[in-house]
Parts: C-alpha cells; structure tokens; sequence
C-alpha cells in the first residue's frame, strides 16, 4: 500500500526531477561542445565558433531558472574543459560564459529584450569576457585589436543560437519543464 505523498515530499520531489532534468540538459551541451570540437570550422580567427551548447542554458533560463541554467553551463564548461580541451582552455571558456551568463540573466530580467537579443547579447559578452582573460593572462592590451572582429562574430553567433532557442522555445512542450 502507498503512502499518501506529503507537501514536503512533493517538494522534494519536484526538487530532484529539476536537478535530474538539468543534469540532463547539461549533457545534452556537452554533446554539442563536442559536435562543434568533431566538425571543422575555420573562420579565419582563432577561436571562432557557433557555441551551440549555449542553446541549453538559454532555454533553461527561459523555461525553468537562472540557477539551473547557471550550474549546467560550469557543467558543461568544466566537462567540455576536462575532456576536449583543456584546462587552459576551460578557463577562457568559463570567464565568456560566467560573462555571457550574466549579461543574458540581467537583459532577460528587463523583460525588454526578445531570446534573439538576449543571445546576441550573451554572444558578445562572451566574447569580450574570453578576451579580457587574454589580455590579463597571455600578451597584455595589444589583442584589443581583435575586439571588432569578435563583436560582429558574437553577434552573429549570438543571432544563430537565438533563433534556434526561438524555435525550440516554441516547439518544446512547456510541461517538461514543469514542477
């Protein structure tokens, strides 16, 4: 015979289901890091990607919380570091994406801003967050050259993976991510 369930059992488990599904959701970005580690793209700077796996925290900060979707991105950044590549370069991606993070957590909260803007947003700070822990650790302030093109990169990642999250935002049923 069952027990019957109890408020503070139910919160305890609606509790696990959320940590269970963003424990999830940070290994489906850690596939898409390494999509993007197997699939060869050169853009003609160092550096240069899609960033597909911030599809995942994007959808999570829009669909569940900022914690949840703060903790699978170290997740991801810190797996993604320790298996593809790097500890050095783990450190470049976490200060982009702790940067990144923020400014998308901040321009969502406003209310003001559609997931496009917002990704395109954290797409840059990502960027300018990565290239400030390179100027600090590797050559000092002559790679603020690079600060045009990387812009217009993160921007154009930044308008891609939003309007990948748009659509999945759309598409995905809003009960999964329920309590």
């Amino acid at each position: 015979m069952m027990k019957p369930s109890t408020p503070s059992s139910n919160k305890r488990n609606r509790s696990a289901r959320r940590v269970a599904l963003t424990g999830l959701l940070a290994a489906l970005a850690l596939i898409f890091s390494y999509v993007e580690v197997l699939v060869p793209f050169n853009a003609g700077v160092p550096g240069i990607k899609l960033g597909l796996a911030n599809l995942v925290p994007l959808i999570i900060l829009y669909r569940m919380d900022a914690g949840y979707a703060f903790a699978a991105n170290l997740i991801r950044v810190f797996l993604a570091g320790l298996l593809f590549s790097g500890m050095f370069a783990a450190l470049y991606s976490l200060a982009g994406s702790i940067t990144s993070f923020a400014v998308m957590y901040l321009l969502k909260k406003t209310g003001k801003f559609s997931v496009i803007g917002v990704s395109t947003a954290g797409g840059v700070f990502h960027n300018i967050g990565q290239l400030c822990v390179a100027i600090l650790a590797v050559s000092g302030p002559q790679l603020i050259h690079y600060l045009p093109v990387l812009i217009i990169s993160g921007m154009i990642a930044g308008i891609i993976v939003g309007i990948g999250a748009a659509v999945l935002l759309d598409r995905l049923p809003a009960k999964l991510f329920r309590e």
